[in-house]
């Protein structure tokens, strides 16, 4: 029998096989490393391995979960509500669907087509049916287009996506607001990336506008395993009306004896959960309170920063076509070219190139309306887009790093046309 300490020497080798997700040079998909309490609060539960299904496998770290998921609550705006954590946006996603065609059975299900494709995927699940909206040239959920849809009826819940993963691209959330006093559908918001930049004080007014009516939807899904800092997997759904708790009801005569409170496997289609989750949550609000201006707000508002710092760059280099400046820390653009097809494999050269220095970036194939490629032949309805996420705060300190590495690769890419 191998000793611990082999065993671990090998898991070390294997992890080996890894982008450097921690390191700011790695500026591609969403991740971001969890914080040191989380990490340290996550094992300790750990030794006891709860589980949050009932009060009988976690009952502190249940009473720690309400409390994370309260102050989640209390960042919205809500001074009730229900919710629990989940294992990610996808299940927080699809119990909040699942309410929502509860409580409107049969009734079509609306997203924009810039939307997560769980969405769909879920309603399908579900049995629901779902159409998507057409998106403006900022990839944000036509209004207009949604208005018709609206009044042809049979609409049971929209739902407003608080920053889309391709390019970080907030719906329109106050004018949706406004719809609903005109047509009768609840309004879900898929917060999951965006969620926090409510507490971030150097957002546009009008994405300012839309996260300020995050407290007038039904439900919300944040994901503390996206910007909370955490482990994966860390979702968290929410309810503004408590009252909804009464569709999770269940029949389970083997278990919540031990307590009259509320065991959150009464309120939540998950079953078993891991406890540890909530302990992480809870430790790093304890710790990074959230509140405007704290040093977990300054820390989402660096990677702003750093973003729109990058995008000006990108923007002022002829060699590049840009979408809209960032709405949060996503940007995207594509190197220009005689034609929207070369632009994209032009873009596949400059993701390796960078990967070559040491700078990690993203790909991204979009409808071509939402890149400004002026004057390319449209050969292709899509394109082909370099991607990234500036999530870490560490990113605001290195945008002239990324950037030298970012031109020498670009350089480096249109050499070899």
């Amino acid at each position: 029998m191998k000793a611990i300490e082999e065993v671990l020497k090998e898991v070390a080798e294997r992890l080996k096989d890894n982008y450097p997700y921690g390191d700011p040079l790695y500026a591609g998909q969403m991740l971001k490393p969890p914080h040191e309490v989380a990490r340290l609060a996550y094992e300790l539960a750990l030794k006891l391995n709860p589980n949050n299904h009932a009060l009988d496998g976690g009952r502190a770290s249940s009473a720690m979960e309400k409390e994370a998921v309260a102050a989640l609550a209390r960042m919205i705006g809500w001074g009730t509500h229900l919710g629990h954590l989940c294992g990610g946006g996808t299940m927080a996603n699809l119990e909040a669907l699942w309410i929502a065609g509860q409580l409107h059975p049969g009734r079509t299900i609306l997203a924009s087509a810039q939307a997560h494709y769980t969405h769909q995927r879920i309603a399908g699940v579900l049995g629901l049916p779902f159409e998507t909206i057409p998106c403006d040239r900022a990839g944000r959920m036509d209004v207009q287009a949604l208005e018709r849809r609206l009044a042809a009826g049979g609409v049971g819940t929209v739902v407003a996506t608080m920053g889309t993963t391709a390019t970080g691209a907030v719906d329109p959330l106050a004018a949706i607001v406004d719809l609903r006093r005109r047509f009768d559908f609840r309004i879900h918001a898929d917060a999951a990336y965006g969620g926090y930049f409510l507490l971030v004080d150097n957002l546009v007014d009008e994405t300012r506008l839309a996260f300020e009516f995050l407290r007038d939807a039904a439900s919300v899904v944040i994901d503390p395993h996206k910007h909370g800092l955490q482990p994966y997997g860390c979702g968290c759904v929410l309810f503004q009306d408590p009252a909804v708790g009464r569709l999770y009801y269940h029949d389970s005569p083997y278990t919540y004896y031990t307590s009259t409170e509320m065991h959150l496997g009464e309120i939540s289609l998950e079953c078993s959960r891991p406890g540890a989750a909530a302990v992480a949550l809870w430790a790093t609000q304890r710790l990074l309170p959230l509140v405007p201006g704290g040093e977990f707000a300054q820390g989402l508002a660096a990677g702003r920063a750093a973003a729109l710092d990058l995008h000006r760059r990108i923007r002022g280099d002829q060699r590049c076509v840009t979408g809209t400046a960032p709405e949060l820390d996503i940007l995207v653009w594509a190197p220009r070219a005689k034609r929207v097809s070369d632009a994209s494999v032009l873009s596949k050269r400059i993701f390796d190139e960078a990967a070559r220095r040491q700078l990690h970036l993203a790909l991204v194939t979009l409808p071509v309306h939402l890149i400004d490629v002026q004057e390319m032949q449209r050969d292709r309805d899509t394109i082909i887009c370099l991607r990234s996420v500036l999530m870490k705060p560490e990113h605001r300190a290195w945008t002239d790093k990324i950037w030298t590495i970012l031109d020498s690769a670009t350089a480096a890419a249109l050499e070899k046309r």
